[in-house]
């Protein structure tokens, strides 16, 4: 009977449930905390790093898609499970169960204890900032909450009412999260129409390279923006890649080298990008590529004692 008892608790389906759960709740887990140290950069950003909406996107991208996938199937599979171990008691005493069940603890400890030494180290380096207080705690609490909800379950002192409770809230907390981070860094349409601005931003950049260049070997502003092209090199001023159409370029005073370049923008320059500097060969900080919405100009005037001609 015993040995009957023993390969029930340890059968090909049991096997992948309990690993399928730990699986899924690594990396919700992981899934949870990239999301919410995106948002602690976004709040707290650092005066060091130059951020653009890819900064943000791609990690924000990633973990709200772990978690509106991922999520709900650890909670299946968990409610899954328990409904097995009402009708089998003898798999919650599984050995793989316990094996992974302890693992996740041991994984958890060593997490939390070596975030304490990060905080301690960071600390008496004179490192301690608002942002990251805010990321070793949101560590620590959530492999915390993990250690001591799996020390408890292990130990059989998790009753069914207090685990339905538990995954509500837990549930509720995810469920913001994902909102939040459409709420912040906006819909799918709206995070396409901030690359095409970045787009932009980008293409004017490389137009005013390259006028300036045209000045220090011609000594004057180039007419127009097909003066620019170059067959030699295949450069060929770019295009709106939403409209295909020319980027607006203006000359506002000949003699002292002052011109604008213009573009048609979807949305008013992300926060984030905002009071950041980023080296440039025409000098300018950050401020002089933001934008609001609709059609912009930037205007720029070349120093010519700066940028004296090549010859």
């Amino acid at each position: 009977m015993e040995q009957n008892n023993n390969l029930k608790r340890n059968t090909p389906r049991d096997l992948f449930l309990h690993f399928f759960v730990i699986i899924t709740l690594y990396w919700s887990t992981v899934s949870f905390i990239t999301l919410i140290w995106q948002y602690i950069n976004y709040f707290f950003p650092d005066v060091l790093e130059y951020n653009t909406y890819y900064t943000f996107s791609g990690p924000v991208r990633f973990a709200l898609s772990s978690l509106i996938v991922i999520f709900p199937l650890f909670l299946f599979l968990s409610f899954y499970l328990n409904k097995i171990y009402i009708k089998e008691p003898d798999v919650r005493d599984s050995k793989i169960r316990k094996w992974l069940i302890y693992f996740t603890l041991f994984v958890a400890g060593i997490v939390m204890t070596g975030d304490l030494v990060v905080v301690v180290n960071n600390f008496l380096s004179g490192e301690i900032t608002t942002r990251f207080i805010l990321k070793a705690l949101i560590i620590f609490l959530i492999s915390g909450i993990i250690f001591w909800y799996y020390l408890n379950d292990i130990k059989n002192k998790i009753s069914e009412k207090f685990n339905k409770y538990f995954s509500i809230i837990i549930s509720l907390i995810i469920l913001v999260s994902v909102i939040f981070g459409f709420i912040v860094f906006g819909s799918p349409s709206l995070a396409r129409k901030i690359q095409f601005d970045e787009r932009k931003i980008s293409d004017l950049q490389n137009i005013q390279y390259q006028i300036l260049n045209y000045w220090q070997t011609k000594k004057e502003l180039p007419p127009n923006l097909e003066a620019l092209r170059d067959y030699f090199s295949g450069y060929n001023a770019p295009k709106d890649p939403q409209t295909q159409n020319d980027y607006e370029y203006n000359i506002k005073d000949k003699d002292n080298l002052v011109f604008e370049l213009c573009a048609v923008f979807n949305a008013e320059t992300p926060k984030f990008q905002k009071e950041k500097t980023t080296p440039y060969l025409m000098p300018t900080s950050q401020e002089n590529w933001e934008h609001t919405s609709g059609r912009f100009c930037f205007e720029r005037k070349i120093d010519k004692q700066l940028y004296a001609p090549k010859n």
